[in-house]
């Protein structure tokens, strides 16, 4: 429930069905605060405003029921004739006003409407209306354009954050990588982490200086630690090269997609910054 200030007077305004409603009744304190309902039934039983109404509802009201309209049409403007908000919107099945009870009860009605009804009660309190209105419309939109541009910086960032740590994730070994035999360790374990040894690394990096490991990340230290002590277990069980280095890739990738997501991790890796 937003609210502007118009002439001294707070005017309630509320959204229904991605349109806005303006409050009514607070328009009608400006010209009598204690008959705020007598002027709204006053309003209504001029025939300048069932006719205002009746094509509004016809250009926006798939339901309308131009048949009560027909009779209320005939009876407006005389000393009898009497109509409520309710009694308008209960038969002609009208949209363009809603009357609220509790605490933001009052009469509201479509912004088109209610700039009408403003203009019965003052032309001057009608212009200030729709100047603080198109003020607060201004306020909307840009706080709606902070807010996109907002989100769509987090959604950028989460993809970037995600594609890193997709890519910090080792590949799955070929047969052929697998089948190499590798004369030094230290390359067994580059290969089950990195997807290469540091040869390969230098012919695909000339331009850095010195090797894989000086551009490893915290989590990737982490899991290459993990790795040497469990490669060093394998060596003393005697399993084959193949064997083990098959071994310690699965490992590789089941702990770098958790250390991808741990906390700690994320930490030090803010620290380093």
């Amino acid at each position: 429930m937003a609210k502007i200030t118009v002439l001294s007077r707070e005017i309630a305004i509320h959204v229904r069905n991605e349109e806005d409603y303006i409050c009514i009744t607070d328009i009608a304190r400006y010209k009598n605060a204690d008959h705020t309902d007598d002027l709204i039934r006053n309003w209504l039983r001029n025939r300048n405003t069932i006719e205002f109404l009746g094509i509004w509802e016809h250009l926006n009201n798939p339901g309308f029921n131009p048949v009560e309209f027909d009779g209320f049409r005939k009876q407006a403007g005389l000393n009898s004739f009497t109509l409520t908000p309710k009694q308008w919107i209960e038969k002609t099945n009208a949209i363009g006003i809603e009357s609220k009870s509790g605490r933001y009860g009052g009469t509201y009605a479509h912004k088109d409407i209610a700039f009408e009804f403003a203009s019965w009660i003052s032309v001057e309190f009608k212009l200030y209306l729709i100047k603080e209105f198109q003020r607060l419309k201004e306020a909307e939109r840009k706080q709606l354009g902070w807010d996109i541009r907002r989100n769509l910086a987090k959604i950028n960032y989460r993809i970037h954050t995600d594609a890193i740590q997709e890519n910090l994730i080792p590949p799955s070994l070929t047969a052929r990588q697998i089948n190499l035999v590798y004369a030094s360790e230290a390359d067994v374990l580059n290969v089950a982490l990195f997807g290469m040894t540091a040869r390969d690394w230098r012919e695909a990096n000339p331009g850095k200086k010195g090797n894989i490991r000086d551009y490893a990340d915290v989590s990737q230290l982490v899991c290459l630690s993990n790795l040497e002590n469990l490669n060093a277990h394998l060596i003393q069980e005697k399993i084959p090269q193949s064997q083990r280095l098959t071994k310690l890739n699965a490992i590789a990738i089941q702990q770098m997609r958790l250390l991808a997501d741990d906390r700690g991790i994320k930490r030090l890796k803010a620290g380093d910054k």
